[in-house]
C-alpha cells in the first residue's frame, strides 16, 4: 500500500494513486508513505524518485556503521521501531521528498500524520517530517522507558512482600531485562541517526537546534535504561539471594533432623544386632499375676527418646534452633 501526501490547497491531501507522478512535481508532493509496497508500486516510487529502493532483507543487513548515509541526490536512514523488530527504512531527496518504506503499522506513523493534519505548516519539507517523526519516536520511547521503570519498581515490591520466590518471578526479571535491552539498542540507534544528521549539511538551518535538544532527550533516556537494567540485575541478585537462604533453611532443616535421630538410630542398630549374649533380654519384671514385662525394650526406648531430648536441648542452648 502506497500513500502520497500532496501540497495542495493550503492543506496536505492523501491520494494512493501512483498515476499521479505522471502529472505532479516535487514540489507537489510531501511525503510518499509506503507500507508492504508492491513491485508495481516500488517501481513507480523509483522512477519518480530516480532512487533505487532497498528490499527488507537489505536493511536488515546494513552494517551499524551505515546508519545514516548520503549520495549525490538524497540521504539514506535504516531504523526501527520499539519492541517490534520491523525495519524501517527513510530516504530525502534534495528537493525535500520524504520516502518512507515499512513492513508493519507503528503508532509513530499514526500519531506524526495526525500532527501532520493538523499543523500542516509546520512541514513546509520532508526534512521537517522526518525530524518531526523522530520526535514523536523519541516521545514513546521515554513512554517505555517510564513504563519499564513503573514494572521494576511493581516487581521490586512484590519481592519485599512475598515471603517466598518461585520460577513466575525469575521469569518477569529476564522478561524485562531483554525488553529494556531491546529498548536501549533501539534508542542507540536513533542517537546514532541524530549524531549523523548533525555531521550533514543538507537540512535547513532551523532543524539544527531541534536536533541539538532531541540528542539531549535521546542521551537521558539511554540513562534511564541503563539504570533501569542496573536495578534489573539488583533485584535478580536479591532474589537469588532468598532462594538461596530458602534452600539453606531446608537443608538446616533436614541437617538437625538427621542429627536428632542420629544417637536413637545408633542405639537402636546397637540393640538391633543379633548376638547371642545380650543382657538386657533378661530383664523382665514379673508381676502377681504373671505378666513379665521387658525392661530392657523399655531401657532402649527411654534411652533413645533421653538422647533425642539431650541433642534438642544442646541446639537450642548453642542457638541453632
Amino acid at each position: 500500500m502506497i500513500t502520497i501526501y500532496l501540497k495542495q490547497y493550503n492543506k496536505i491531501i492523501r491520494n494512493a494513486d501512483t498515476k499521479l507522478f505522471d502529472e505532479l512535481g516535487y514540489d507537489d508532493i510531501l511525503w510518499i508513505d509506503m507500507l508492504l509496497p508492491t513491485i508495481k508500486e516500488q517501481k513507480a516510487v523509483e522512477n519518480f524518485m530516480e532512487i533505487s529502493l532497498q528490499t527488507k532483507q537489505q536493511v536488515e543487513e546494513i552494517e551499524s556503521t551505515s546508519k545514516y548515509s548520503e549520495n549525490e541526490n538524497s540521504f539514506f536512514v535504516p531504523t526501527g521501531d520499539s519492541f517490534i523488530v520491523e525495519p524501517v527504512s527513510f530516504i530525502i531527496s534534495n528537493e525535500g521528498v520524504l520516502v518512507s518504506v515499512r513492513s508493519a503499522e507503528f503508532r509513530t506513523f499514526r500519531e506524526t500524520e495526525k500532527r501532520l493534519q493538523m499543523n500542516y505548516r509546520s512541514y513546509s519539507t520532508g526534512y521537517h517530517l522526518f525530524i518531526s517523526l523522530l520526535e514523536v519516536r523519541i516521545d514513546f520511547d521515554a513512554d517505555l522507558v517510564e513504563l519499564i521503570a513503573k514494572q521494576v519498581a511493581a516487581l521490586s515490591k512484590d519481592i519485599n512482600s512475598e515471603n517466598s520466590i518461585d520460577k513466575e518471578v525469575l521469569h518477569r526479571i529476564s522478561a524485562l531485562q531483554e525488553s529494556t535491552m531491546s529498548l536501549r539498542e533501539n534508542i542507540f540507534d536513533r542517537q546514532r541517526v541524530l549524531s549523523g544528521i548533525l555531521r550533514s549539511e543538507r537540512f535547513p538551518n532551523d532543524i539544527y537546534p531541534r536536533l541539538q535538544l532531541m540528542i539531549k532527550d535521546v542521551n537521558s533516556l539511554i540513562n534511564h535504561a541503563d539504570f533501569s537494567f542496573q536495578r534489573l540485575d539488583y533485584i535478580q541478585d536479591a532474589a537469588l539471594g532468598l532462594i538461596n537462604i530458602e534452600q539453606n533453611e531446608i537443608v538446616k532443616i533436614f541437617s538437625v533432623a538427621a542429627v536428632i535421630f542420629m544417637p536413637a538410630t545408633l542405639i537402636a542398630s546397637i540393640y538391633g544386632m543379633n548376638f547371642k549374649f545380650m543382657p538386657e533380654l533378661d530383664w523382665t519384671l514379673t508381676l502377681g499375676n504373671g505378666w513379665n514385662i521387658p525392661l530392657g525394650y523399655i531401657f532402649a526406648i527411654g534411652l533413645m527418646i533421653f538422647c533425642s531430648a539431650l541433642t534438642i536441648w544442646y541446639f537450642k542452648y548453642k542457638k541453632w534452633l
